[in-house]
Protein backbone atom coordinates (compact mmCIF):
# COMPACT_ATOMS: atom_id res chain seq x y z
CA UNK A 1 0.00 0.00 0.00
CA UNK A 2 1.18 3.37 -0.72
CA UNK A 3 0.04 6.86 -0.46
CA UNK A 4 -0.59 8.74 -3.73
CA UNK A 5 0.61 12.13 -4.43
CA UNK A 6 0.57 14.98 -7.08
CA UNK A 7 3.80 16.79 -8.58
CA UNK A 8 3.37 20.92 -9.26
CA UNK A 9 5.55 22.01 -11.94
CA UNK A 10 6.31 25.28 -11.12
CA UNK A 11 7.88 25.60 -14.61
CA UNK A 12 5.14 24.72 -16.49
CA UNK A 13 2.28 26.55 -14.36
CA UNK A 14 1.57 30.39 -13.00
CA UNK A 15 1.35 30.60 -9.34
CA UNK A 16 -2.68 31.17 -9.69
CA UNK A 17 -2.71 28.25 -11.43
CA UNK A 18 -0.47 26.15 -9.28
CA UNK A 19 -2.88 27.32 -6.21
CA UNK A 20 -5.74 25.58 -7.99
CA UNK A 21 -4.33 22.89 -9.05
CA UNK A 22 -3.58 21.94 -5.55
CA UNK A 23 -7.11 22.46 -4.64
CA UNK A 24 -8.37 20.76 -7.33
CA UNK A 25 -5.71 17.84 -6.18
CA UNK A 26 -6.97 17.48 -2.50
CA UNK A 27 -10.67 17.41 -4.10
CA UNK A 28 -9.92 14.35 -5.81
CA UNK A 29 -8.06 12.55 -3.72
CA UNK A 30 -4.53 13.13 -3.79
CA UNK A 31 -3.14 12.45 0.12
CA UNK A 32 -0.08 15.03 -0.77
CA UNK A 33 1.42 17.02 -3.11
CA UNK A 34 4.87 18.49 -3.83
CA UNK A 35 5.77 21.78 -5.91
CA UNK A 36 9.43 22.40 -7.04
CA UNK A 37 11.55 25.32 -6.52
CA UNK A 38 12.88 26.82 -9.45
CA UNK A 39 14.40 30.38 -10.36
CA UNK A 40 14.40 29.46 -14.09
CA UNK A 41 12.47 26.92 -16.17
CA UNK A 42 14.18 24.38 -17.49
CA UNK A 43 13.56 25.81 -21.15
CA UNK A 44 12.12 29.15 -22.36
CA UNK A 45 8.48 27.31 -23.43
CA UNK A 46 7.06 25.68 -20.19
CA UNK A 47 7.17 30.26 -19.55
CA UNK A 48 7.22 30.23 -15.80
CA UNK A 49 8.75 30.03 -12.63
CA UNK A 50 7.10 31.81 -9.40
CA UNK A 51 8.79 32.14 -6.32
CA UNK A 52 7.92 29.16 -4.88
CA UNK A 53 7.35 30.40 -1.04
CA UNK A 54 4.51 33.15 -1.97
CA UNK A 55 2.62 29.79 -3.88
CA UNK A 56 2.96 27.89 -0.43
CA UNK A 57 1.28 30.65 1.04
CA UNK A 58 -1.65 30.65 -1.13
CA UNK A 59 -1.84 26.73 -1.38
CA UNK A 60 -2.04 27.25 2.64
CA UNK A 61 -5.28 29.05 2.16
CA UNK A 62 -6.83 26.86 -0.84
CA UNK A 63 -6.64 23.95 1.13
CA UNK A 64 -7.47 21.58 4.32
CA UNK A 65 -5.99 18.37 4.05
CA UNK A 66 -3.38 18.23 1.20
CA UNK A 67 0.26 18.25 2.28
CA UNK A 68 2.49 19.82 0.63
CA UNK A 69 6.32 19.98 0.38
CA UNK A 70 8.85 21.53 -1.69
CA UNK A 71 10.40 19.23 -4.73
CA UNK A 72 12.93 20.27 -3.79
CA UNK A 73 14.50 22.87 -2.50
CA UNK A 74 18.17 24.00 -2.51
CA UNK A 75 19.49 26.03 0.53
CA UNK A 76 23.12 26.13 -0.48
CA UNK A 77 23.69 29.17 -2.68
CA UNK A 78 20.75 30.80 -4.22
CA UNK A 79 19.02 31.45 -0.82
CA UNK A 80 21.04 31.00 2.77
CA UNK A 81 20.04 27.91 4.66
CA UNK A 82 18.51 29.87 7.66
CA UNK A 83 16.23 31.94 5.11
CA UNK A 84 15.46 28.52 4.57
CA UNK A 85 14.75 27.71 8.12
CA UNK A 86 12.61 30.67 8.38
CA UNK A 87 10.67 30.08 4.98
CA UNK A 88 9.66 26.67 6.00
CA UNK A 89 9.17 27.51 9.82
CA UNK A 90 6.44 29.96 8.59
CA UNK A 91 4.95 27.60 5.82
CA UNK A 92 4.69 24.72 8.53
CA UNK A 93 2.63 27.39 11.26
CA UNK A 94 0.18 28.25 8.23
CA UNK A 95 -0.02 24.37 7.58
CA UNK A 96 -0.23 22.25 11.09
CA UNK A 97 0.83 19.27 10.53
CA UNK A 98 0.67 19.39 6.76
CA UNK A 99 4.19 20.84 5.79
CA UNK A 100 7.56 18.88 4.78
CA UNK A 101 10.65 20.28 3.72
CA UNK A 102 12.27 18.52 0.52
CA UNK A 103 15.65 19.61 0.41
CA UNK A 104 18.41 18.87 -2.62
CA UNK A 105 21.66 19.68 -3.74
CA UNK A 106 20.55 22.09 -6.38
CA UNK A 107 21.57 23.07 -10.06
CA UNK A 108 23.13 25.84 -12.00
CA UNK A 109 20.00 26.73 -13.68
CA UNK A 110 18.89 28.22 -10.71
CA UNK A 111 21.87 28.49 -8.37
CA UNK A 112 23.95 29.94 -10.37
CA UNK A 113 22.54 33.54 -10.60
CA UNK A 114 24.35 35.60 -8.13
CA UNK A 115 27.33 34.96 -9.57
CA UNK A 116 28.94 32.15 -7.23
CA UNK A 117 30.73 29.50 -8.70
CA UNK A 118 29.11 26.51 -8.90
CA UNK A 119 30.61 23.89 -7.04
CA UNK A 120 31.43 20.22 -7.63
CA UNK A 121 28.86 17.24 -6.41
CA UNK A 122 30.90 16.84 -3.62
CA UNK A 123 31.39 19.60 -2.29
CA UNK A 124 27.44 20.31 -2.97
CA UNK A 125 26.83 17.40 -0.78
CA UNK A 126 29.02 18.87 2.06
CA UNK A 127 27.08 21.87 1.77
CA UNK A 128 23.56 20.57 1.92
CA UNK A 129 24.84 18.53 5.20
CA UNK A 130 25.75 21.65 6.80
CA UNK A 131 22.85 23.54 5.59
CA UNK A 132 20.67 20.80 7.20
CA UNK A 133 22.14 21.07 10.25
CA UNK A 134 21.69 24.98 10.51
CA UNK A 135 18.17 24.53 9.85
CA UNK A 136 17.07 21.79 12.48
CA UNK A 137 19.34 24.10 14.53
CA UNK A 138 17.01 27.40 13.93
CA UNK A 139 14.06 25.35 14.16
CA UNK A 140 14.95 24.27 18.37
CA UNK A 141 13.86 28.00 18.92
CA UNK A 142 16.05 30.62 21.01
CA UNK A 143 19.00 32.74 19.52
CA UNK A 144 21.11 30.50 17.94
CA UNK A 145 25.17 30.70 16.06
CA UNK A 146 26.99 28.59 13.58
CA UNK A 147 30.24 28.56 12.32
CA UNK A 148 30.88 25.62 9.55
CA UNK A 149 33.20 25.21 6.79
CA UNK A 150 30.35 27.34 4.30
CA UNK A 151 27.83 28.86 6.33
CA UNK A 152 27.99 31.70 9.03
CA UNK A 153 24.64 32.22 11.40
CA UNK A 154 25.33 34.92 14.27
CA UNK A 155 22.64 35.66 16.85
CA UNK A 156 19.57 34.62 14.81
CA UNK A 157 16.27 33.14 16.56
CA UNK A 158 13.06 32.00 15.08
CA UNK A 159 9.94 33.54 16.26
CA UNK A 160 7.57 32.06 14.43
CA UNK A 161 7.47 28.23 15.02
CA UNK A 162 5.52 25.06 14.38
CA UNK A 163 4.17 23.48 17.37
CA UNK A 164 6.06 20.54 15.92
CA UNK A 165 9.23 20.78 13.13
CA UNK A 166 8.31 19.45 9.74
CA UNK A 167 10.05 16.15 8.81
CA UNK A 168 13.17 17.12 6.05
CA UNK A 169 13.62 14.98 3.30
CA UNK A 170 16.28 14.88 0.53
CA UNK A 171 16.45 14.52 -2.81
CA UNK A 172 18.71 11.77 -4.25
CA UNK A 173 20.11 9.67 -6.97
CA UNK A 174 23.61 8.38 -7.01
CA UNK A 175 25.21 6.28 -4.31
CA UNK A 176 26.38 9.36 -2.47
CA UNK A 177 23.84 11.42 -2.09
CA UNK A 178 21.65 8.54 -1.08
CA UNK A 179 23.83 7.17 1.85
CA UNK A 180 23.55 11.54 2.86
CA UNK A 181 19.93 10.87 2.73
CA UNK A 182 19.67 7.96 5.02
CA UNK A 183 22.06 9.50 7.21
CA UNK A 184 20.88 12.80 7.67
CA UNK A 185 16.95 12.80 6.45
CA UNK A 186 13.77 11.95 7.58
CA UNK A 187 13.42 10.07 4.12
CA UNK A 188 13.98 10.06 0.51
CA UNK A 189 12.71 11.76 -2.57
CA UNK A 190 13.86 10.08 -6.05
CA UNK A 191 13.02 10.27 -9.76
CA UNK A 192 14.73 6.72 -10.36
CA UNK A 193 12.09 4.12 -9.91
CA UNK A 194 14.27 1.00 -9.19
CA UNK A 195 15.51 -1.35 -7.07
CA UNK A 196 18.85 -0.33 -6.42
CA UNK A 197 17.84 2.78 -5.62
CA UNK A 198 15.40 1.63 -2.60
CA UNK A 199 18.33 -1.35 -1.45
CA UNK A 200 21.10 1.49 -1.78
CA UNK A 201 19.08 3.56 0.54
CA UNK A 202 18.32 0.80 2.77
CA UNK A 203 21.88 -0.45 3.49
CA UNK A 204 22.76 3.41 3.93
CA UNK A 205 20.78 3.69 7.41
CA UNK A 206 16.92 4.41 5.67
CA UNK A 207 15.04 1.57 6.16
CA UNK A 208 12.32 2.62 7.68
CA UNK A 209 11.94 6.18 6.62
CA UNK A 210 9.19 7.29 3.49
CA UNK A 211 10.59 7.01 0.20
CA UNK A 212 9.03 9.03 -2.35
CA UNK A 213 9.20 8.70 -6.32
CA UNK A 214 7.85 10.85 -8.79
CA UNK A 215 6.46 9.18 -12.39
CA UNK A 216 5.92 10.97 -15.10
CA UNK A 217 2.10 10.85 -17.31
CA UNK A 218 0.82 12.60 -20.06
CA UNK A 219 -3.29 12.39 -19.98
CA UNK A 220 -4.56 12.97 -22.97
CA UNK A 221 -7.51 12.11 -25.20
CA UNK A 222 -5.12 9.73 -27.47
CA UNK A 223 -1.15 8.82 -27.09
CA UNK A 224 -0.43 10.22 -29.68
CA UNK A 225 -1.48 13.87 -28.42
CA UNK A 226 -0.03 12.84 -25.53
CA UNK A 227 3.12 11.71 -26.55
CA UNK A 228 3.46 15.58 -28.60
CA UNK A 229 2.40 17.08 -25.70
CA UNK A 230 5.51 15.21 -23.98
CA UNK A 231 7.98 16.34 -26.15
CA UNK A 232 6.62 19.81 -26.72
CA UNK A 233 6.71 20.54 -22.52
CA UNK A 234 9.40 18.17 -21.32
CA UNK A 235 11.98 18.14 -23.85
CA UNK A 236 15.03 17.62 -21.80
CA UNK A 237 13.80 13.58 -21.30
CA UNK A 238 17.28 11.99 -22.50
CA UNK A 239 19.58 14.62 -20.57
CA UNK A 240 22.37 12.97 -18.61
CA UNK A 241 21.98 14.03 -14.62
CA UNK A 242 25.21 15.33 -15.35
CA UNK A 243 24.41 18.26 -17.58
CA UNK A 244 21.07 18.79 -15.87
CA UNK A 245 22.92 19.82 -12.79
CA UNK A 246 25.67 21.85 -14.53
CA UNK A 247 23.85 23.48 -17.63
CA UNK A 248 23.28 27.27 -16.72
CA UNK A 249 20.69 28.31 -18.10
CA UNK A 250 17.04 28.00 -20.29
CA UNK A 251 18.38 28.90 -23.86
CA UNK A 252 21.78 26.17 -22.80
CA UNK A 253 19.00 23.43 -22.26
CA UNK A 254 17.19 24.59 -25.65
CA UNK A 255 20.63 24.19 -27.49
CA UNK A 256 20.86 20.59 -25.97
CA UNK A 257 17.12 19.96 -27.05
CA UNK A 258 17.85 20.78 -30.50
CA UNK A 259 21.11 18.69 -30.85
CA UNK A 260 19.43 15.55 -29.66
CA UNK A 261 16.46 16.08 -32.42
CA UNK A 262 15.21 12.99 -33.25
CA UNK A 263 17.08 11.21 -30.31
CA UNK A 264 14.27 11.79 -27.55
CA UNK A 265 13.09 8.70 -26.95
CA UNK A 266 10.22 8.21 -23.97
CA UNK A 267 9.96 5.45 -22.27
CA UNK A 268 7.57 2.67 -23.04
CA UNK A 269 6.80 2.26 -19.33
CA UNK A 270 5.36 5.75 -18.89
CA UNK A 271 1.77 6.26 -19.16
CA UNK A 272 0.72 8.52 -22.61
CA UNK A 273 -2.83 8.90 -22.84
CA UNK A 274 -5.97 7.37 -21.45
CA UNK A 275 -5.10 3.61 -21.25
CA UNK A 276 -6.25 2.95 -17.95
CA UNK A 277 -4.26 -0.44 -17.82
CA UNK A 278 -0.54 1.77 -18.33
CA UNK A 279 -1.01 3.77 -15.64
CA UNK A 280 -2.39 1.02 -13.28
CA UNK A 281 0.71 -1.30 -14.24
CA UNK A 282 2.98 1.72 -13.29
CA UNK A 283 1.37 1.87 -10.15
CA UNK A 284 1.52 -1.84 -9.32
CA UNK A 285 5.01 -2.36 -10.80
CA UNK A 286 6.94 0.90 -8.74
CA UNK A 287 5.09 0.38 -5.17
CA UNK A 288 6.21 -3.52 -5.43
CA UNK A 289 9.52 -1.89 -5.55
CA UNK A 290 8.98 -0.20 -1.77
CA UNK A 291 8.74 3.32 -2.55
CA UNK A 292 5.27 4.40 -0.11
CA UNK A 293 4.74 7.83 -1.64
CA UNK A 294 4.22 7.76 -5.57
CA UNK A 295 3.72 11.17 -6.58
CA UNK A 296 2.25 11.64 -10.01
CA UNK A 297 3.87 14.81 -12.74
CA UNK A 298 1.18 15.60 -15.33
CA UNK A 299 3.27 17.28 -18.58
CA UNK A 300 1.94 19.81 -20.22
CA UNK A 301 -1.09 22.55 -19.39
CA UNK A 302 -3.68 19.65 -19.80
CA UNK A 303 -4.45 19.33 -15.87
CA UNK A 304 -8.03 19.20 -15.56
CA UNK A 305 -8.65 16.52 -18.26
CA UNK A 306 -6.19 14.48 -15.60
CA UNK A 307 -7.78 15.11 -12.69
CA UNK A 308 -11.47 13.84 -13.91
CA UNK A 309 -9.49 10.95 -15.55
CA UNK A 310 -7.45 9.82 -12.04
CA UNK A 311 -10.67 10.93 -10.21
CA UNK A 312 -13.36 8.54 -12.35
CA UNK A 313 -10.58 5.90 -13.47
CA UNK A 314 -7.55 5.59 -11.35
CA UNK A 315 -8.21 6.59 -7.51
CA UNK A 316 -11.30 4.45 -7.44
CA UNK A 317 -9.43 1.41 -9.17
CA UNK A 318 -5.83 1.98 -7.27
CA UNK A 319 -9.03 1.53 -3.73
CA UNK A 320 -10.41 -1.26 -5.26
CA UNK A 321 -6.81 -3.23 -5.40
CA UNK A 322 -6.02 -2.28 -2.06
CA UNK A 323 -3.18 -0.50 -2.97
CA UNK A 324 -4.31 3.13 -1.57
CA UNK A 325 -6.96 4.10 1.52
CA UNK A 326 -10.07 4.35 0.64
CA UNK A 327 -10.28 7.02 2.05
CA UNK A 328 -8.59 9.29 -0.45
CA UNK A 329 -10.65 7.91 -2.94
CA UNK A 330 -13.23 10.33 -2.60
Amino acid sequence: MFKLGYAMSSEEHSPLNLVENARRAEQVGFEFALISDHFHPWVSNQGNSPFVWSVIGGISQATEHLRLGTGVTCPTMRIHPAIIAHAASTAAAMMPGRFFLGLGTGENLNEHVLGDKWPNSDERLEMLEEAIEIIRLLWEGGEKSFSGDYYTVEDAQLFTLPEQAPPIYVAATGPEALELAANVADGLITTDADEETIDTFREAGGDGKPKFVKLNVCWAESEAEARQTYQQWWPTTGISARFHADLPTPSHFEDAVELMKGQIEISPEIPLGPDIDKHLEMFQKVSKLGFDHLYIHQIGPEQEGFFKFYEKQIIPELAGQGLIEHEFAR
